[in-house]
């Protein structure tokens, strides 16, 4: 690794620990040259197949695509950068999953919404709601409250995970 200072390709590791709920790797470095100190990030990279879109066409897995639109769902929102990280992680998780149990190497971008309407319901209902309109195409306000109505009937995942299993219930 360069130093970001002086250019020197010498660096050494000071401290390595887990960043980011042990999805990343955060290493503390200091330059053997200048002897100034920064941080790097390492984290994995996944070998995601190619996306088929509604048209049927094909694009590369693009991460950056995946954030701008779960940070436009959250525009103006309580969520922060750190859970979209999480979610984008979840997603990746999530294909990657369903490539190695399904042996599937298709991946529609229907699919790839889903996850996305998943984890935008576990971090915040109106995101969830604001993507939902786009991504399932409401044409009135009907189909809006029909929505909002399924989300206030079921519990959320929150809800869910506290919910005590009843004894002889599977």
């Amino acid at each position: 690794m360069y130093c970001p200072f002086c250019g020197n390709k010498d660096t050494r590791v000071i401290d390595s620990r887990l960043a980011n709920e042990g999805d990343q790797v955060r290493r503390r470095r200091e330059c053997t040259s200048c002897g100034d100190r920064f941080s790097t990030y390492e984290s994995a990279v996944f070998n995601i197949p190619p996306i088929t879109n509604s048209n049927g066409e094909k694009q590369a897995f693009n991460p950056h695509k995946l954030r701008a639109g779960l940070m436009r769902a959250t525009q103006k929102r309580p969520v922060d950068s750190k859970a979209i990280d999480h979610a984008i992680v979840e997603i990746q998780k999530k294909i990657l999953h369903r490539q190695k149990t399904d042996n599937q190497k298709k991946l529609s971008s229907r699919l790839i919404g889903d996850y996305v309407m998943e984890e935008l319901r576990k971090m915040d209902e109106v995101a969830y709601i604001r993507f939902a309109s786009v991504y399932r195409d409401f044409k009135n306000i009907g189909e809006f409250i029909e929505e909002i109505k399924s989300l206030e009937n079921s519990p959320g995942p929150e809800l869910t995970k506290r919910q005590r299993k009843l004894p002889g219930a599977e």
